[in-house]
């Protein structure tokens, strides 16, 4: 019974910790196993592996990127924007199917 106790504990731990990542990649824009290895490499530069480090790491990044989502007048909406500007040659411009 203990066993399962310790195995669910650490299901709940994991997946508040995953659910952390999948925020970091949606802030971030890139996929959830960018978002882990992002993770894993300043785990790495720290030297800790356990899932409580891993969750304070994450969360110290996701506090980090959104706050430079926030400061930045770049966000993902001005920048797809700026793309779909039509510059002024090509304005008039058409392709034929």
């Amino acid at each position: 019974m203990l066993k399962f106790i310790l195995l669910y504990m650490g299901s709940i731990k994991e997946h508040d910790y995953l659910k952390i990542c999948a925020e970091l990649a949606s802030v971030l824009t890139i996929s959830i196993a960018a978002a882990k290895k992002k993770i894993d490499v300043q785990a790495a530069k720290k030297g800790t592996r356990d899932i409580s480090s891993l969750k304070d790491i994450a969360e110290t990044l996701l506090a980090e990127a959104r706050e430079k989502s926030l400061s930045e007048d770049n966000t993902m909406t001005s920048k797809l924007d700026t793309l779909l500007e039509a510059l002024a040659q090509e304005e008039n411009f058409m392709v034929e199917d």
